[in-house]
């Protein structure tokens, strides 16, 4: 399923934390792992000579780390923004997985995920496992904790039904025979859609989509699944899955990265992108297939 994973590296303390969770990929059948720094620097080459020199050893020392769980492990820097060389190294490889740390440099503030992170969620063309790493207090003392304890001890799979939502759920069955504890199926009926004008055909709406649920709920049963709930709340999608992720002790998040408002989404950040960025635990996206434009 992730034969080849790509994992973006900006050498901080957050990285070496995202390195240390990623063996329970090896589950998944993940087997090569290759290693990326973007230095951010093209067109500069005597300044990236020097930070490539720079970042070397550690390079090393975290490709040991994969080497250590069992990846064949390799190393490529380039000169360019982290967004655009990961994404453009992650095709040219054809990598089945990127995996990104939601902090970085110093730990203490969402560097990754307010700027290369969301570039790579946002140009995707394969998933992305956004690895959530939790900073300790005091600021000044900050220490990267994991996040990421056991992928597969409950797993919370958000869909609206979108064809980007059936893709994600063909990468879900399969990880359910890798064996998870728990899943959640979860369908939030948007407020904001429905208050307006669809009030009235609320129930009808729950019926429908609790025969969906049920429907995918029947599919992981045939993959050996026992545990498996079904949650429909009324509210607003992006606050019910992250308290949800939150409240149930959820493990890791599983969904599509686009939704049915793919314009709207484009525009404003989508729901999914949303959750990434306040989600506690390590979300899976799953992008949507994209047309290559001649």
């Amino acid at each position: 399923m992730f034969r080849t994973i790509l994992v973006a590296t900006d050498l901080s303390e957050a990285s070496d934390r995202v390195i240390e969770c990623l063996h329970e990929l090896r589950e998944w059948g993940a087997e090569k792992a290759i290693l990326v720094h973007a230095l951010g620097v093209r067109h500069l080459e005597e300044i990236a000579r020097l930070l490539t020199l720079e970042a070397e050893p550690t390079l090393a020392q975290q490709k040991a780390k994969l080497e250590s769980q069992g990846f064949e492990a390799t190393l490529e820097i380039a000169s360019g923004v982290p967004g655009t060389e990961i994404n453009r190294i992650a095709e040219q490889r054809k990598v089945s997985l990127i995996v990104v740390g939601s902090h970085g440099a110093t730990c203490a503030r969402e560097m990754l995920l307010g700027g290369a992170a969301l570039a790579i969620l946002h140009k995707a063309t394969v998933p992305v496992l956004l690895v959530r790493i939790k900073v300790g207090e005091p600021e000044a003392l900050a220490k990267c904790e994991l996040a990421c304890r056991n992928f597969k001890r409950h797993i919370l799979f958000a869909t609206d039904f979108s064809d980007t939502a059936k893709r994600a759920f063909s990468y879900l069955e399969k990880i359910a025979e890798c064996g998870p504890e728990k899943i959640t199926l979860l369908h939030v009926q948007d407020k904001v859609k429905i208050d307006k004008h669809l009030r009235n055909r609320l129930d009808e709406f729950n019926r429908i989509d609790a025969e969906r649920l049920e429907h995918l709920k029947s599919s992981l049963q045939k993959r050996g699944v026992q545990e498996i709930k079904i949650e429909l709340p009324y509210g607003f999608p992006i606050q019910e899955i992250v308290n949800h992720a939150k409240y149930d002790a959820v493990s890791l998040i599983i969904m599509g990265s686009q939704g049915r408002g793919f314009i709207s989404e484009v525009l404003l950040g989508s729901v999914s992108h949303n959750v990434a960025r306040h989600a506690t635990v390590p979300v899976l996206l799953i992008s949507a297939k994209r047309i290559k434009m001649s």
